[in-house]
């Protein structure tokens, strides 16, 4: 592998996954194209089941002072990290996916008569919410996170861009154009918001950082 391959990353990464990629002879460039921030909520109207997508929705639940009054109920999440984060805090995770999409069939054709409770972000995909709606399910929801786009134009050329999640292509494309840069995307969604821009796409086979790291160590080495 070359040498200069320039790597950049829409998030900061954390220090064992930049390590990494210097360790495969990478130069990596990282800025933060999205700011999370917890909103004030209130944990009212609770129903029997709650529904995490991301974990920045667990983070700021774990941060509410009546979360222990939530850990009777039983959880259905997108992503493991998230279900990891629950579990390790004593919630109890009955089903988890990859996607929200898949969730969203699971609980359509198998626990449309149950209630739910969506804590959610304000840049959420209308993807869970629609479905439900579409089947009659029972649920509310609840925002308990704030995005912004934090855009940045990126001046130093790169082979590779790490995008994981819509807002965050959104916002990098707000001051740059992808050309023939390779984009590796956390997930199906995060590529679906490419697919007009570019073919160069390559999305992880499992929704994790890490296995993005892993799918750019493969494709340049």
């Amino acid at each position: 592998m070359q040498n200069s391959i320039t790597i950049l990353s829409t998030k900061i990464l954390l220090n064992s996954q930049k390590q990494a990629l210097l360790d495969a002879g990478f130069s990596v460039t990282e800025a933060n194209f999205i700011k999370t921030e917890n909103s004030d909520f209130d944990l009212k109207g609770i129903n029997d089941n709650l529904i995490f997508t991301s974990l920045n929705a667990a983070q700021s639940i774990l941060l509410h002072p009546k979360c222990s009054a939530l850990k009777t109920a039983t959880v259905f999440c997108v992503g493991i990290k998230t279900k990891a984060l629950l579990e390790e805090n004593g919630f109890n995770v009955d089903v988890y996916v990859d996607y929200a999409s898949d969730l969203a069939e699971i609980i359509t054709l198998i626990y449309s008569n149950e209630s739910f409770t969506f804590f959610s972000g304000n840049l959420r995909k209308e993807t869970l919410p629609k479905a439900l709606k579409a089947a009659k399910v029972n649920f509310n929801e609840i925002q308990v996170y704030e995005t912004t786009l934090t855009p940045q134009k990126i001046k130093t050329p790169v082979d590779g861009i790490l995008f994981f999640s819509p807002s965050g292509v959104e916002s990098y494309l707000k001051d740059n154009k992808i050309k023939n840069e390779i984009c590796f995307c956390i997930g199906e969604t995060t590529a679906s918001s490419l697919e007009t821009i570019t073919r160069n796409i390559i999305v992880a086979d499992q929704p994790s950082v890490e296995n993005v790291i892993e799918d750019v160590i493969e494709e340049f080495k």
